[in-house]
């Protein structure tokens, strides 16, 4: 049945002159489900900057490209699999890795990493169905990421997680995927009259019919016909296959098959390619009897690519697919025009112009100031005496705790480029093979983002490139991902612009691309959206692997602060953990100082006298000091009082999480002033206090002045911080 609105049909008779068939119905419905066409988002987020030093994303690839240098090119792609996730959690987050790496692949690029963001909903907390829930979703999104990543062989080099209520019952799952190649290995995406059109990998069944209308859609019913079925051993070794043809360059073009299926593949890669298609599907490899055209079409089986292939490499291609026992078949020819025709049983059941399928009518949705950011009231708020509960409950915090549980599952170093394992670093390190390295990070909050969606996604922003600069490296590009509840809705999609404008802002100031991204709407069970959750990804390339930044505090060093504190608890981790309000004054990026901060960090890493960095960003200074203390498995005595800030609340001065802030280690305080003092960038700083004598310093000590805001031993931290989310686990039953 078609998804597609009666001004839809309307405008498709009018543009085909005709009455479509019901193949070509059903072709359009897909290319044209929202999940396919941008059709809401497309003019607002083609406002965002795509052109930069080093950066190619034209060709119709499905990656983003990235010139790194000495004939090198990088490749990178976000996608989710959220729908599907929030139904079968393991079978869903698989695939949605499968799929990412597959777009990686189709450029001619080898998947080195992957990456993945999960939002759950409340892990604790009064509901317990919920929270058996939200567990039982954990757990197998986890596996189901865990055991496609490490049998395919691609490491799982970082993250990160979210808990929050507007995810109740549903989840978010993010991957990102980063590849590597030859410049002059990529794919061309070329195509000559008479080239075959080869269709690789895995046989056509019935599971992911419908996929892109499911992802097109409020989750409602559980659909589970609508989810694929992962198969990594297959594509692993489709992997090495494709990867040697590429290399004897027996491919001209190379697309994978994902939302909409072939339907889509073979309409995108016409119009890409400015040629026309012969199609035959019977001889599509099936793995189900009686299938219909039009499931063979818009079935979103996995582990599928389709390439295009001349005919002089015909029989060097098959011979590759036969030693790898990988299954194709040859479905059709390039031909002149624009148009693609298929056949089924010698019959033509569509003949329709790739640009008709591909080129939806772009909506133009309303939108709204949402109705409940005029309801929201500030509270009052009594600052606490004492803290040292506040930070031993705000570290074993679903939001903040060790992550080990989920990334030990993970194989990081499989392909020895891994430099920093998860959970070292504010960002994931890669060796390159030139002597450099590639830093990525990927970060996300809700939270902020439904207070403020501008704000909050600046901040989202802001972290992600913060996390690139802790590691050393030159920020060179960024990926998003916007991902909100109905567009219909218009104080939704007031929040989707929003989102989009702090991005352009951002990337003006900071002169870097877009080089990569994805808009998901619809993320909503039984009507409830979730909250705005723009996922953002940065990308740096860092020069001396021998500088590179770690977030560990060693003994006997000075700490600074590099940055600002203010008045701003909106949104923070402490007063949703601890005052279970959702008052105060959300964080603002000054986009100046951001860049003028980032910039001095970078010059100090550079320098090499920074011995342990760490950015501020969930749980403030006091909770950035911890992760430092608690990784370093060293203590501190630090003033914070001593610190920037324009705070009327000690509580502030500790928990607020303004932007732009660093705090950094060093052996010698007095060279690292002086590069800061000779760069005349007005940087705000201040040296807060000083790391343990010695390896296993047994306390963290905060003041205030003369007065002990916490005393704690550094091994009371260590339990609260490492056991928490391990133990809110440990009663599932799967």
């Amino acid at each position: 049945m078609s998804a597609l609105t009666t001004a839809e049909i309307s405008h498709l008779k009018k543009s085909l002159r005709r009455q479509p068939t019901e193949t070509e119905l059903q072709m359009v419905a897909a290319e044209w489900s929202e999940h396919c066409s941008y059709k809401s988002s497309k003019k607002y987020i083609s406002r965002l900057p795509v052109s930069g030093a080093g950066i190619g994303i034209d060709g119709g690839f499905d990656a983003g490209l990235v010139e790194i240098g000495n004939g090198l090119i990088l490749t990178v792609r976000i996608e989710s699999h959220n729908h599907p996730s929030a139904i079968e959690p393991y079978g869903g987050a698989a695939t949605g890795v499968g799929g990412v790496v597959r777009d990686i692949l189709s450029v001619g690029t080898r998947p080195i990493a992957l990456l993945n963001g999960l939002r759950f909903g409340e892990i604790k907390g009064n509901d317990a169905k919920v929270n058996q829930h939200t567990r039982w979703l954990l757990r197998n999104v986890v596996r189901g990421i865990s055991d496609y990543g490490n049998c395919i062989g691609v490491p799982t080099i970082g993250g990160e997680l979210e808990f929050d209520r507007s995810f109740n019952n549903y989840c978010l799952v993010d991957v990102v995927c980063i590849g590597l190649s030859k410049t002059n290995e990529i794919i061309a995406n070329l195509a000559d009259n008479d080239d075959l059109l080869f269709l690789v990998g895995g046989s056509t069944g019935r599971d992911g019919i419908h996929g892109a209308a499911f992802a097109s859609a409020g989750l409602v019913h559980e659909n589970r016909s609508a989810v694929q079925i992962p198969d990594p051993f297959l594509k692993k070794i489709l992997i090495e296959a494709i990867l040697e043809a590429t290399e004897k360059r027996y491919i001209k073009s190379m697309k994978d098959l994902g939302g909409g299926g072939l339907a889509c593949c073979l309409s995108e890669t016409s119009h890409n390619l400015g040629k026309g298609f012969e199609v035959d599907l019977s001889r599509v490899r099936l793995r189900e009897e009686g299938m219909t055209p039009t499931e063979i079409l818009i079935s979103e089986s996995q582990e599928r690519m389709f390439l295009i292939v001349g005919k002089e490499n015909r029989e060097s291609l098959e011979k590759i697919f036969v030693k790898y026992e990988i299954g194709y078949s040859i479905i059709g020819k390039v031909c002149p025009g624009h148009k693609i025709k298929i056949r089924y049983d010698s019959k033509v059941i569509a003949d329709i112009p790739a640009n008709v399928v591909t080129c939806a009518p772009l909506l133009n949705r309303k939108s709204a100031h949402p109705s409940y950011l005029k309801r929201r009231q500030v509270a009052s708020i009594d600052s606490p005496e004492h803290f040292d509960s506040i930070v031993l409950d705000m570290l074993s915090s679903p939001n903040v705790c060790n992550r080990s549980w989920i990334y030990e599952q993970y194989d990081s170093e499989v392909g020895i480029r891994t430099v920093l394992r998860p959970g070292e670093g504010d960002s994931s390190v890669l060796r390159l093979d030139d002597g450099k390295y590639i830093a990525m990070s990927i970060d996300g909050n809700s939270r902020r983002c439904y207070f403020d969606p501008y704000q909050g996604t600046l901040g989202c922003l802001s972290e992600s490139v913060r996390n690139v600069i802790c590691s050393g490296a030159s920020p060179v590009g960024l990926i998003d991902h916007l991902q909100f509840g109905s567009p219909e809705n218009p104080e939704v999609f007031w929040t989707f612009q929003q989102a989009v404008a702090a991005i352009k802002v951002y990337c003006d100031s900071f002169k870097l691309p877009v080089v990569g991204g994805k808009v998901s709407f619809y993320n909503e069970k039984n009507g409830s959206p979730i909250n705005p959750s723009p996922v953002i990804g940065a990308i740096g390339i860092g020069d001396d692997l021998e500088k590179v930044g770690t977030a560990r505090l060693e003994p006997r060093c000075n700490i600074f602060l590099i940055g600002h504190t203010m008045e701003e608890l909106g949104g923070s981790e402490y007063y949703l953990s601890h005052h279970k309000s959702d008052s105060g004054s959300v964080p603002k990026l000054d986009v100046v100082e951001d860049k003028r901060n980032a910039i001095a960090v970078s010059n100090l890493i550079a320098s090499g006298v920074v011995k342990g960095v760490h950015d501020c960003s969930k749980g403030g200074i006091a909770i950035a000091l911890a992760e430092l203390a608690i990784n370093g498995n060293t203590g501190f005595d630090i003033d914070i009082s001593l610190a920037s800030n324009t705070c009327d609340r000690i509580d502030s001065l500790m928990f607020s999480e303004s932007n732009s802030r660093y705090v950094v280690a060093t052996e010698k305080p007095e060279e690292l002033i002086g590069i800061l003092t000779d760069s005349k960038s007005q940087v705000q700083y201040s040296k807060i206090g000083y790391s343990s004598d010695s390896v296993s310093g047994d306390t963290v000590q905060y003041r205030n002045g003369n007065q002990i805001l916490v005393n704690l031993e550094l091994e009371k931290l260590k339990l609260a911080y490492n056991n928490s989310l391990e133990t809110m686990l440990t009663d599932v039953r799967i």
